[in-house]
C-alpha cells in the first residue's frame, strides 16, 4: 500500500490535502463533512524566463555531457 498527498475537493469547493492512500478516490471534507473527490493537481515547475528551459534539467544535461565528453577523451588516449 502507497500513501501520498492528495488534494480533494468537496460540492462546497473546499480543497484540502490528505496523506491518504492512493486508491482512495473519495474522503469527506474537513471543513465541511461532505463528500470530497480526488482532484488532478497541477505540477508544480519553473522554467527559465528567457529560454523556457527546465533549469535544474539543462544544468543537469550539461554536466552530464561534460563528463561523457571527458570519460570519451580517457577512452580515446587510452
Amino acid at each position: 500500500m502507497t500513501r501520498r498527498i492528495y488534494e480533494f475537493r468537496c460540492s462546497a469547493g473546499h480543497v484540502t490535502e490528505e496523506y491518504i492512500d492512493e486508491f482512495i478516490g473519495k474522503t469527506e471534507c474537513s471543513m465541511c463533512d461532505k463528500i470530497a473527490t480526488k482532484m488532478v493537481s497541477a505540477v508544480q515547475s519553473s522554467l527559465n524566463p528567457l529560454s523556457g528551459d527546465f533549469p535544474r534539467s539543462t544544468m543537469q544535461w550539461a554536466k552530464n555531457r561534460d563528463y561523457q565528453i571527458k570519460r570519451e577523451r580517457r577512452e580515446e588516449n587510452s
